[in-house]
């Protein structure tokens, strides 16, 4: 049983290159007993800010085991969607926005998970017993210390996951599953006393290496955060208007990052730096359509324009006032708020 089991492991990490994933690790779903605590600790702390669903699951999120008891082994795989270029470059244009590299392309949740399910059937068809569940970030699984435990890399002081076959560019996908397969040696931090991804973070959202304050980071706030954003960081977005890349991309194991293999991850032209008076003008309609297929579409039309007109508050360019103003009477509160602030940044320009 052992020598099949060998070779069905081996026959997986083919499968799954050839379904265009880049790495594979397995552990056990009890592999990760201290998510619980840590996770326990982030909430009473209120660092999750309006996340609530990190709070209400937490009895899933915090143990694997809780949700399938079935499950004997957890398969993670890593897919790169690694840039051509410097997705610091665009923070030097404060006319145009930035939007993080991730959500320029296809939509991962898409892409990843129909790879995920070719890689479950072919499973199923090795051992007929076999069932399984495939996770996407969109159920309550701690992917990355999942991925540690599996060996694909480390959480770095960022707390995001990182690689050194692998750099920083990549998403993850789970696979569940009832066959007990061999696991792989975790993953322990290379990070050594390198602090460039928490000396660049513009709203100093780490309290402390391997610790995030969500409350205020970029990506949380311009994604997650609903309402006005506190005025204290608004002028500290810049014109990042979804997500934030900046300690992801000063990663010195980034040299060593794998090359995206699928196009449906390259940046769409439209995305890469749209300018802002441009994008203040998108109502709902316009907003889904120029949005259809990408992670941006669910954050919806308000959101969105709320960190465009902070983006262009941001600016100090006066040509994008009229742009703003047409914002100023927006039936969302929290766009027109967001108007109101960028008209009086950009009037001090003129003074």
């Amino acid at each position: 049983m052992n020598k099949r089991r060998d070779g069905l492991k081996a026959a997986l990490i083919a499968e799954t290159r050839e379904a265009g994933f880049a790495k594979l690790g397995i552990c056990r779903p009890d592999a990760v007993p201290r998510i619980a605590e840590r996770l326990a600790a982030f909430v009473d702390a209120g660092m999750h800010g309006q996340m609530g669903w990190m709070a209400e699951r937490m009895h899933w999120r915090g143990d694997p085991t809780a949700l399938w008891p079935e499950a004997r082994s957890v398969i993670m795989l890593a897919e790169p969607y690694t840039p051509d270029h410097d997705p610091l470059d665009v923070l030097e244009r404060p006319d145009v926005a930035a939007i993080s590299i991730y959500a320029q392309g296809r939509d991962y949740h898409d892409v990843v998970k129909k790879r995920l399910k070719r890689v479950g059937r072919w499973l199923i068809e090795q051992v007929p017993e076999a069932q399984i569940k495939v996770f996407v970030d969109t159920a309550p699984v701690m992917e990355k210390p999942l991925a540690e435990a599996a060996g694909l890399g480390w959480q770095g002081k960022h707390t995001n996951l990182l690689g050194r076959d692998l750099g920083s560019w990549f998403f993850l996908g789970a696979i569940f599953t009832t066959v007990a397969l061999e696991p792989d040696a975790p993953e322990i931090s290379h990070c050594g006393s390198c602090t460039a991804c928490l000396d660049i973070c513009p709203t100093d959202a780490f309290p402390a290496p391997y610790q995030l304050d969500a409350r205020r980071c970029i990506s949380y706030l311009t994604i997650e955060h609903k309402g006005p954003v506190d005025e204290e960081l608004r002028a500290l977005m810049g014109n990042r208007i979804y997500g934030c890349d900046d300690c992801l991309a000063v990663c010195p194991w980034n040299k060593f990052a794998a090359t995206a293999r699928d196009q449906r991850y390259a940046t769409r032209e439209d995305l890469m730096a749209p300018p802002l008076a441009e994008l203040a003008t998108l109502d709902d309609a316009g907003f889904r359509a120029r949005f259809s297929g990408s992670p941006i579409k669910r954050i919806g039309r308000d959101r969105f324009v709320r960190n465009v007109a902070y983006a262009i508050g941001n600016s100090g360019n006066p040509a994008l006032m009229a742009a703003v103003k047409r914002l100023a009477n927006d039936p969302d509160p929290a766009v027109a708020d967001a108007a109101h602030w960028a008209i009086l940044r950009l009037k001090e320009v003129f003074q």
